[in-house]
């Protein structure tokens, strides 16, 4: 991203007029240097590129427009402004062939080398700024995570901001979306990716033995403890320590819980001593915490302890066509795995993927594809190898990717009406015959779910 002050190179063999050219852009928003070679330019513009750089022709080592064919082979992010005492239309129009900005005959204006630095900076700031944009908003990859789609490109930010501090991440959604992927992703990116990342998941462990897996305990603390054992706590000190399904915790351990997080000790069942404990807390549940809250089985003082940085993971049914991007990359890898020839699916398979409700999110998807995969041969996958039970728990979705939404006969032929109309009641019906499933009605018009959701809420706004 470009700084605030740009920063502008002028390489000029003569010291005079690069001193000249300097003293112009004094009153500009820039540092300026000189230098009076090209290679001594095209080192410096290797280790740090400039924003603008003013450049001669005749330089006394190489020529200019060498150097700026060299510039732009290394796709460096500079603007080149092209200076000459050679006013010469054939050496204009190479130098904007090869990427130049501007062209320069001398000897010009003050004013006139003010007015092309000034826009020569604004332009990378402009392609600096779309750049970034474009690396925010295009990533179909992150730390794990496969997808394009508006509501993962969130995510993805969040999970980038949040990665750098210490304060707790309550990671919420359905099962199968990612909960663990997204502790993982947080912790390799955080300063701590050099430590232990523990995971703990509370409802795969008795309850009377999830504080002893948590805390730890000492010798003979109870029957069976005949060693000392850490802890997940303290196993995970300096690093990420995960509580998967935390809802599933009982009450006498959210008190214990609740009071690490405020004291960052650690006291072991069976021991007297407390013992400190710096960790990163990421917990998730697939449950919705405040109505567990609500109900009683959950402590409020926890939970908001807990919920400083909230995270919901989406549905697959809500993440547009992240489910093929998603189920091409299982059907490459699982292909390899098992030495299959598959490469891609059929159209129908494709409407029949979007038009699933995935219930199971990315976890049954995964499980799909492997089952193809091992039972099928092939290099297109077909409708009918979709697995038996999925093709009937998808016929109302996939008949309708394959039926067109029913329309009642025109009243008139005579009747014509806005086409936003006619879009809109269409739009309408189709999501009132697919009983208010948009990913299903998205499929049935052939178009992707994130366009009903834009018409959607521009029709809201509208309204309002």
């Amino acid at each position: 991203m470009l700084n605030a002050r740009g920063r502008v190179l002028i390489v000029e063999d003569a010291p005079a007029l690069a001193e000249t050219y300097a003293e112009y852009l004094k009153t500009e928003n820039c540092s300026v240097d000189i230098l009076g070679t090209g290679k001594q330019a095209l080192a410096a513009v290797t280790v740090l590129p400039p924003d603008v750089l003013v450049l001669d022709v005749n330089l006394p080592d190489m020529n200019g427009i060498d150097l700026l064919r060299e510039i732009r082979s290394r796709s460096l992010p500079i603007e080149v402004v092209i200076v000459t005492g050679q006013a010469s239309v054939r050496l204009a129009v190479e130098s904007m062939k090869e990427g130049a900005l501007d062209f320069l005959t001398k000897p010009f204006s003050a004013d006139r080398l003010r007015v092309t630095v000034r826009n020569a900076l604004e332009r990378r700031k402009l392609e600096s700024q779309v750049a970034a944009i474009q690396e925010e908003t295009g990533r179909d990859r992150f730390c794990g995570f496969i997808g394009q789609s508006m509501a993962m490109q969130s995510i993805y930010r969040i999970v980038q901001n949040a990665a750098a501090s210490k304060a707790t991440v309550f990671v919420t959604g359905e099962s199968g979306t990612g909960k663990e992927l997204c502790a993982d992703a947080l912790h390799k990116l955080s300063r701590r990716r050099e430590k232990p990342f523990v995971a703990i998941n509370c409802a795969a462990i008795p309850r009377d033995l999830l504080e002893s897996e948590v805390f730890g305990h000492a010798k003979g603390a109870f029957t069976g403890a005949t060693a000392d054992r850490a802890g997940a706590a303290l196993q995970a000190n300096g690093g990420t320590l995960f509580l998967d399904e935390i809802c599933e915790m009982d009450l006498g351990l959210q008190a214990k819980m609740l009071r690490f997080l405020q004291t960052g000790t650690v006291q072991r069942v069976g021991e007297d001593k407390p013992r400190v404990a710096d960790v990163r807390i990421v917990c998730a549940t697939n449950r919705d915490p405040q109505s567990e809250v609500a109900a009683g089985r959950f402590r409020e003082d926890l939970f908001y302890r807990l919920n400083v940085i909230p995270v919901d993971l989406p549905p697959l049914r809500e993440r547009d066509h992240d489910v093929l991007l998603i189920a091409r990359h299982f059907l490459r890898q699982f292909a390899v795995e098992d030495a299959k020839k598959f490469t891609g699916f059929s159209p129908a398979v494709e409407a029949a993927l979007l038009a699933y409700a995935w219930p199971g999110n990315v976890r049954e998807l995964q499980n799909t594809v492997r089952n193809i995969v091992v039972l099928n041969e092939g290099t297109t996958v077909e409708f009918d190898m979709l697995p038996r039970a999925f093709q009937l728990g998808v016929g109302g979705a996939a008949g309708a990717a394959a039926r067109p939404i029913a329309m009642p006969a025109a009243e008139s032929t005579t009747i014509l009406e806005p086409l936003d109309t006619v879009v809109r009641r269409t739009i309408e019906r189709a999501i009132a015959q697919c009983d208010g499933n948009i990913p299903k009605a998205a499929a049935a018009l052939q178009v992707s779910p994130s366009t009903i959701y834009r018409r959607i809420q521009a029709w809201q706004a509208e309204q309002a």
